[in-house]
């Protein structure tokens, strides 16, 4: 049938070439269709997605030519991200199960837990309590309760179908007895308590750039992207609500992506911190209880 491809090579190259004609867009765990085309072949035949060149110029059978061909058209002309064809995508060194119910994880705040938000946390050791609102597939709480070992963790989503995917999550790192997920809008329906942390990585995309997003985000839900006219709707309630939530020392950790002059528009009066990425200085703020 298709003479033409008979090693992995002869595959990745059509990928690329594919991927590079259809000028897809990548924004989701990839940056080029190098990348894609790699991660998306060596999955599919279950190879480790680090090792591409021993592999290379393994012959690959007719069947497993077809499974990459269809897949490759796949990716060109639904326009998804690679994760919603896989069913997995990556975050710092975790694997998370993902699927159209949730966008796909990516987060700048994922490159500061770790670090346990030092110096504004003092003692990591010591936090107790943290909240995660628009948790999406869970992937940050899971984070979360890892980084802070005596922490209990809840996470709160509006969306119900969300929640079934990041229970999934919760489940495979078992993480039940710490990590707690309710259906809610932002803090409405949580118990009484107070926080050490809370994050949010919410919707944030203003109308405008809604409106000329790449078919790749288009295919992500709607309500988990944009942020009303500045982008800021869903941020500013997040805000006003945190000062009754947080302890006397607490923080508030807030992604707002590229819409760095939108917050500091929306937020005159206050003193926002902005915590250093691999984005740059502008897509994380912090505020600490005392400033709100």
């Amino acid at each position: 049938m298709h003479h033409s491809y008979h090693t992995l090579r002869d595959l990745l190259r059509h990928a690329i070439t594919r991927f590079n004609t259809e000028g897809l867009f990548f924004g989701h765990g990839n940056n080029n269709a190098y990348d894609e085309a790699a991660y998306l072949l060596l999955h599919t035949l279950k190879l480790p997605l680090d090792k591409l060149d021993p592999f290379l110029d393994a012959r690959l059978q007719p069947q497993e030519i077809e499974a990459l061909l269809a897949l490759i058209e796949r990716r060109c002309s639904e326009r998804l991200p690679a994760a919603y064809l896989t069913h997995e995508a990556y975050l710092g060194d975790y694997r998370f199960y993902v699927d159209e119910r949730v966008i796909v994880p990516r987060s700048f705040i994922a490159e500061l837990i770790p670090e346990q938000f030092q110096p504004w946390i003092a003692d990591p050791w010591a936090v107790t309590d943290v909240l995660e609102l628009c948790t999406g597939s869970g992937c940050l709480a899971i984070m979360l309760a890892d980084a802070f070992p005596h922490a209990k963790v809840d996470a709160v989503d509006l969306s119900k179908e969300a929640l079934e995917v990041a229970r999934r999550n919760v489940d495979d790192y078992q993480l039940q007895g710490r990590v707690s997920l309710y259906e809610s809008d932002l803090y409405a329906r949580l118990p009484a308590r107070k926080y050490d942390i809370i994050i949010s990585n919410p919707p944030y995309v203003n109308s405008e750039s809604m409106n000329s997003l790449p078919a790749e985000y288009r295919a992500e839900p709607r309500m988990a992207l944009a942020g009303g006219k500045d982008g800021m709707d869903i941020v500013r309630r997040i805000v006003a609500g945190a000062k009754e939530r947080l302890t006397s020392q607490g923080v508030l950790v807030v992604e707002i992506g590229n819409e760095y002059a939108h917050a500091e528009r929306a937020f005159p009066t206050l003193e926002l911190t902005w915590l250093s990425t691999s984005a740059g200085d502008g897509s994380v703020f912090l505020l600490r209880a005392d400033q709100l």
